[in-house]
């Protein structure tokens, strides 16, 4: 006897109530289902259904199998649509959410090469800096950047975002560079008004963990204001490397204190729990990760090294 034929006619008949239309649902005869539910019984060495001439039943161990077995086909037939949505071609309208500064310099051409290799995908991309609920709002997807607040959304990772302390040469001329983060609170800073701290800047270095007290006359919600009026030698400020890298290596600006390293954060694709994650979405998060990756290629710019072209 097929075991797992078994145990689909026996859920059938449980959630029908019937022998006959169970056998119905799998194109069987009633004979032979009534022989596959005992073939079934003798296996296990119990009996599964009280049968009556009006009526059908579970028994005590037979209520414990429809349970785990009902639990066993579901996720089977999960499994089963998710190898299935793989060998669909994506296709379809994708709503997904942004933030600004990333999208403009890294989204833009990824996206255009994106859909050049999907090109039976509609984007419609939403920039904004702030959070969006993707439920009530109808978004398919989210890059979020930072640390992620516990929630019910899954996350993916798709690339690192280390963390810079910079300034205009010229401003480092006229107000000194600093040598300590100590040194820091007699400096301006421009401020990331979006920031979890703002008042605070902590630095580490072998291990070591200090935070440091700073302030500053201009709070802005977007990191290339920041950046442009950094290197306008407006003072010092936290960038990102994938905005600061193009300043650094025209020489716009420079890196503060390089010895100690500000904690990093990351880049991620969050989306709803779904049963099935649709062919486009997972599209896009596969191509964001292979284009971006472990070792983006922003890093190398900061570091000096041939940055080369992103594929």
């Amino acid at each position: 006897m097929d075991k797992f034929q078994g145990m689909q006619l026996f859920t059938r008949v449980v959630d029908s109530g019937s022998f006959t239309a169970a056998a119905d649902q799998l194109g069987i005869s009633r004979a032979l289902a009534s022989k596959l539910i005992q073939n079934l019984e003798d296996s296990l060495g119990v009996r599964l259904l009280n049968r009556t001439t009006r009526r059908i039943s579970l028994t005590d161990p037979g209520r414990n199998y429809y349970q785990r077995v009902s639990e066993i086909l579901s996720q089977l037939a999960e499994a089963e649509a998710e190898a299935a949505e793989l060998q669909v071609e994506p296709r379809g309208r994708m709503r997904v959410s942004a933030p600004i500064s990333f999208s403009v310099l890294h989204l833009a051409p990824a996206f255009s090469d994106f859909q050049q290799r999907y090109p039976r995908v509609e984007l419609e991309l939403e920039l904004s800096d702030r959070i969006v609920d993707l439920v009530d709002e109808g978004f398919d997807l989210a890059i979020r950047i930072g640390k992620l607040a516990d929630s019910s959304l899954i996350a993916r990772r798709i690339a690192p975002a280390c963390l810079i302390m910079v300034a205009s040469p010229g401003y480092l001329g006229k107000a000194g560079r600093p040598e300590e983060p100590g040194d820091l609170a007699r400096h301006n800073f421009m401020i990331y008004s979006l920031a979890t701290r703002r008042d605070e800047i902590v630095l580490e270095r072998d291990g070591i963990s200090t935070a440091t007290r700073i302030k500053g006359n201009l709070l802005v919600n977007n990191g290339d204001f920041i950046a442009a009026a950094t290197a306008q030698g407006h003072g010092i400020s936290v960038l990102p490397t994938f905005i600061a890298a193009d300043y650094l290596k025209r020489g716009d600006l420079v890196r503060v204190l390089e010895a100690w390293t500000v904690p990093p954060i990351a880049i991620h694709a969050v989306y709803a729990q779904t049963r099935s994650l649709p062919a486009k979405t997972r599209a896009l998060i596969d191509f964001l990760v292979e284009r971006f990756g472990p070792q983006p290629y922003w890093e190398k710019l900061c570091s000096g090294e041939p940055a080369g072209n992103p594929e």
